[in-house]
Order: C-alpha cells, then structure tokens, then sequence
C-alpha cells in the first residue's frame, strides 16, 4: 500500500512514512493510493470478534508494513480495559427500531478522539522506528475541543516525542478546557489562541510550512508531526468504528447480513464523516451520508449547491467541537471524487486566496448521490437533547443532539426510514451547563460542580475521567496571539 499528496500522486510514501510526516511538504493531505476492499465474508467474519481483533483485522489492509502481531498489542494496549469504561469499546445503543447510536466517548477523555488517539502514538512511534528516523518528533495539535486531550492522553511521556496542544481562547467548554489545562506529562504543553479554531488550525498550518522554523528545528533534532485528522494515522482507526457498529448490529440479529444502513456524523472538520466514506468504499452497505453541522453551516450548504464558502459569519455555538468553518479533511473526499490530484490542488489554492471554490459539476453529482447536508442551531439542539430525554430516557451531548436532528430533519425530507447508525461524538457530561440549558434546570452551577448538577437532575453518574478532574492541578495558562504561536513552539522545546 502506497501513499499520495492529495494535490500531487508522483511523489508516493509507505505508510510508516505517511504517519511519521502527518502532512505532505506541498501542504496536501497524504492518502491511500486506493482503498483496499474487504474480502466477500469480511463482515460474517468479523461478526463474533472483540473490538480489538477487529481493529487489526481492517487496518491491516492499510498497513502492510506492520505485522499482524505488532497490531495486535497495539490494539490491545490502546482499547483495553484500563483505557475504556465499555467491554465493547464503541458500544451500540439502539434507539427505537431502525436507529443505533454509536458511543464513541467511552475512552478516557469521554470523547470520539479517542477512538483514534489512543492508537495513533503506537503507530508513530513505530513508523518512527521502520523510517529510521533519529530525531524527536513534535507533534502539533489544533483543536476545536477534544482532539487536544485526546492528543495529549495518548502521547503523555511517550518517548521521542512532545506535544503542544492549541485551543482556541474562549471556543470550548468550561471541562475541555480544564482536561487539558491540568494535562500530566513531561513532554506535554497547552497554549491559548486569542481566535477561533480556524485562527489556530491555520497558525498549526503556517508552521508546518514555515521552511525557517522547520530548519531551527531540524538544526535541534527535531521534526514536525501532526496528531489532527490531517494525519492518516488518525483517519484509519476511525474506519474500524463504523465496521464494528455493523457487524455489532449483524450479530444482535438487528439487521440482515448486507443490509444497507445510513449514517448520520456531526462534524466540522469532516474527518469523521470521511472515514464513514472510506468504510463504504472497502464494502460496507452503507446508502446514505447525512452530514450533520451547527449554524456554522459551511459543509451543509457545500453539499447542497458544490460551492465552498468560509467567507461568512463565525457562531460560538453550544457545540464547539463543531465551530469550523475551514473542513481540512474534505480535501480527502475531493480526491476520491476527482481522481485528479491537479483539480484538487486548484479548488485548495481557491480556498486560500479568496476563501471559496466551486467544484465541477461531475464532483457535485457525485457528492449529492450519496451525501446529504443538515443543519440546526441551539435552540433546536436543546430541543432534541430534552426529547430524546423525555422519549427515550437517553442522555445525549450537544454535538450529537445536531446529529439527531439531522436525522429527523432527512427522514421527514425524503421518507427513507433505513436503519441509521448515529455517531455520539461525546459525553453529555462535557457540555453540562448546555445540556442542563436543554432539560429545563434553572440556577445553573458553573464549573465541575455541573458535574454534580447534571447526575441530581438525571440520576446517571459523570464518567470517571471527568470528575476526577477536581483532584487535578492547572498547569498550563499561556494566551498567545495567532502570529505568535511559534513562540509557544519554542518555549515547549527549550
């Protein structure tokens, strides 16, 4: 298996040299040169697995560098017991007769980025080791919310490497920001942007391709890696999740062997919805792709008219996670569809000079055969969190109440009652004063004592990792200016 820039296939990369890079020297995105199909009784085969054999089973496809035994203890050690609260790993939680919800917030930062990061440090550190590369690795991370914790819990004190998270000031909840504040580890640091996540994620992205700062730092013996979604090593995990839920789905008997299912993913950054894609594209039935976002509705309306457009206002939402309006990780499923690494480099030198580009109109039809795009703003988010509350006795976070929504909002549009499978990207216990909003408590407590309010007025219990935050001192206080990040670069190296 060999890798590609998005914007130019002449250059091709072994996978361990895809993870260790993260990024392509010409700012694209490294991808499969193909994506891999699953052998014809895959998913029977796969049925009766755990997670783990699972895991190994999908992304050995991918890895052909990587033995089935290294994979192995990788998987154990990532989504094993003393890691994840669940058996199951990614549960699946069916809702009513045709709708599952898939849990991915059961690790230990209570959110869908584990799933990934906890597996990712495995993969660098042994790509690291296959490249025979001899300098230390500094991961850079731009995070809307979760990514930085997950980021952080997965390479605390793992050798060869540092980290250094950027959030936006401002742009996340009160607990993200104290899960990542009180981060332990010696290689670890958190920096502040005054900004949104697209202030941060395009700083992230100067510095990758600021040829000054990666010489000092080679001159240091150090080199750039990402642990975004921009790094294949990230993707790859998150196509394991959604195999699982099916063949979850298959051995409860809650569907027929080949059974088409929908998925619905609330995202900003599309990463998680891509892998969904890549799921489809190795076999599994999957009919539609409901793309799920917030007032910051840049992906609905590309999906809608093929006109990508960040020139529009920003909204700090009740789910910040999803407050993007640059989607990195589209530039992926522009390749599948145009098969033309040229044509993809256009659209992204569009994007950075003017801010919008319009896909061809082949790409479009492509695009809206199989995706579909729905928004919704807090308001209706705190309606869905207090009706599937109400209906179903079932807690959700923010984030996933603007995947539900858009699920109603696809079924009552077009009448397609398909089995769905949800994506739950989080804890409801990381967004407490929005969901305690959305129930109706008044006299809203701030802080970890939410925590507390949010069991009294559900009767369900805050995940571990969340209340033992409260034990945990802050670390990190740094506010830097977007202009300024490197300046946190070197102060995290000194």
């Amino acid at each position: 298996m060999r890798y590609i820039s998005t914007r130019d296939n002449t250059i091709q990369y072994s996978a361990s040299q895809a993870i260790a890079q993260g990024l392509a020297k010409d700012g694209g995105l490294l991808t499969p040169f193909y994506i891999p199909k699953l052998p014809g009784k895959a998913l029977e085969d796969m049925r009766d697995m755990a997670y783990q054999q699972r895991a190994v089973y999908i992304m050995k496809q991918f890895l052909e560098e990587f033995s089935v035994k290294e994979l192995t203890d990788y998987a154990n050690a990532a989504y094993g017991p003393d890691r994840f609260d669940s058996p199951a790993v990614a549960p699946v939680h069916t809702v009513d007769g045709n709708t599952h919800c898939l849990e991915l917030w059961h690790g230990p930062t209570c959110a869908f980025k584990d799933m990934a990061l906890q597996m990712l440090p495995h993969l660098l550190t042994a790509s690291l080791s296959k490249t025979e590369e001899d300098k230390t690795v500094c991961i850079l991370v731009a995070t809307s919310g979760d990514t930085g914790k997950g980021a952080l819990e997965g390479f605390k004190n793992v050798p060869r490497t540092k980290i250094l998270v950027f959030y936006p000031k401002d742009g996340v909840s009160e607990v993200q920001e104290l899960q990542m504040v009180t981060q332990e580890g010696g290689n670890v640091g958190v920096c502040a942007v005054v900004g949104n996540f697209d202030d941060a994620q395009t700083g992230v992205k100067k510095l990758f391709s600021d040829e000054t700062v990666r010489q000092e730092l080679e001159r240091r013996g150090y080199f750039f890696s990402s642990a975004n979604s921009i790094n294949w090593g990230r993707v790859l995990p998150q196509i394991v999740y959604y195999i699982s839920a099916y063949c979850d789905l298959l051995r409860d008997e809650k569907i027929a062997p080949g059974e088409t299912v929908n998925v619905c993913v609330p995202t900003g950054n599309f990463g998680n919805i891509l892998a969904a894609y890549y799921a489809r594209e190795m076999g599994l039935p999957i009919g539609q792709f409901i793309c799920a976002s917030n007032s910051n509705n840049v992906l609905t309306d590309f999906l809608r008219e093929g006109i990508y457009d960040r020139n529009r206002p920003f909204y700090n939402t009740m789910s910040p996670s999803m407050d993007i309006l640059i989607s990195s990780n589209l530039e992926r499923l522009l390749l599948a569809l145009a098969q033309d690494p040229e044509e993809v480099k256009r659209y992204m030198a569009q994007l950075s000079e003017t801010g919008r580009y319009q896909v061809s109109d082949r790409i479009r039809d492509r695009l809206q055969k199989c995706f579909k795009g729905y928004f919704c703003d807090d308001k209706e988010t705190q309606r869905t969190i207090r009706t599937m509350f109400d209906k179903y006795g079932y807690l959700i976070d923010t984030h996933t109440a603007v995947a539900f929504s858009a699920l109603e909002q696809y079924r009552r549009e077009t009448g397609d009652n398909t089995p769905a499978i949800v994506a739950s990207t989080a804890s409801p216990f990381k967004f407490c004063g929005s969901v305690l909003e959305a129930l109706g408590e008044t006299g809203i407590v701030s802080g970890l004592d939410a925590l507390d309010q949010l069991t009294a007025k559900t009767g369900q219990p805050a995940p571990a990792p969340l209340a033992g935050l409260r034990d945990k001192a802050v670390r990190f206080t740094r506010v830097v200016e977007k202009d300024h990040m490197v300046d946190a670069v070197r102060s995290l190296l000194e």
